[in-house]
């Protein structure tokens, strides 16, 4: 029988699991909505509903691996389960990342204003620009996958032995092989994280920018671009914040499973690695107009109250 403890997770991993599903969920379906209504969908739309179907699949993993590791952690030693599980969560997280990344280029060229000729330049190939975004991601996905392949071999081995033995990997020369690979795993992630990181250091410049002009010609600084580019920063800094603290559990799970068993350490990385793609969602929701007053509109209907709409 699980302990207080374990049922304590189960219930915050599934409470984030539908708080996850419903903000994904609502994004995919007005997005999808509309897409068949129009026949089209904007680039902006079609990222973000990529995203929310990537952090779907990401969604569920987490949850089937936390009531695996919960119920059923012996099953970790069952070297397809746990090989399907790390390659499919590797490419859900993969591709959510880089989705995420694309959506904050994507509201750099669009709102940023620079007069430098390669930026102009950039700016009316912006779908090709997403394009090689995607196509580096795609190379990358492949060392990802590859490393995941390999290190799934050190986790089974080690589960197992902390299952039934309570011992370590057998020789430094094998957990230096896993450390090495780990690193250069995490280290991955940070090609999209100062892509994201560089977007909002120029939508930032743009902003002091258009600033300082507004007031060259004693303007006011509510006008709609200024609107714009403090929308467009704050939603690449929740996207960066969310992300440092999902590749910090990232990193520190791959330190835990070379150590001791210490099942409070196991719960706390899985949960902090489901917020991001469970509250991220929100902050996607609230900075898109009309994915916002569908969702106003929703909670009205079933709260039958007023709320407001400039959240």
């Amino acid at each position: 029988m699980p302990s207080g403890i374990e049922n304590t997770f189960l219930i915050a991993e599934i409470g984030e699991f539908i708080i996850g599903m419903l903000g994904n969920g609502l994004i995919v379906l007005v997005n999808g909505i509309d897409w068949v209504k129009s026949q089209k969908i904007s680039l902006a739309d079609g990222i973000l509903t990529s995203l929310a179907l990537s952090r779907i699949i990401q969604l569920w993993i987490m949850l089937f691996e936390s009531f695996l590791m919960v119920l059923w952690p012996h099953l970790y030693v069952i070297g397809k389960l746990t090989k399907f599980l790390a390659i499919f969560s590797a490419l859900a997280n993969h591709l959510a990342t880089w989705f995420a990344t694309c959506l904050s280029v994507f509201y750099f060229f669009k709102i940023a204003n620079f007069s430098h000729p390669c930026f102009i330049w950039l700016r009316w190939r912006i779908s090709r620009v997403l394009l090689a975004l995607l196509l580096l991601s795609l190379f990358l996905l492949f060392f990802n996958v590859a490393l995941m392949d390999m290190l799934t071999g050190f986790w089974a081995f080690n589960v197992y032995n902390k299952h039934e033995r309570n011992s370590t990997l057998p020789s430094d020369v094998s957990t230096t092989v896993y450390y090495n690979s780990w690193i250069v795993f995490t280290l991955i992630y940070l090609i999209p994280f100062l892509l994201s990181l560089t977007s909002l250091v120029l939508l930032f410049l743009s902003l002091m920018r258009h600033i300082r002009n507004l007031q060259l010609n004693s303007m006011g600084s509510r006008d709609v671009s200024t609107q714009a580019h403090k929308r467009a920063m704050k939603m690449v800094t929740s996207f960066l914040l969310f992300f440092v603290v999902h590749v910090f559990s990232i990193i520190l799970s791959g330190w835990i499973f070379l150590r001791p068993p210490k099942p409070l350490a196991n719960f706390f990385v899985m949960f902090t690695s489901t917020i991001f793609p469970s509250g991220h969602s929100f902050v996607l929701i609230l900075g898109n107009s009309k994915l916002r007053q569908t969702a106003v509109g929703l909670l009205q209907h079933l709260n039958g109250i007023p709320i407001l709409t400039s959240l």
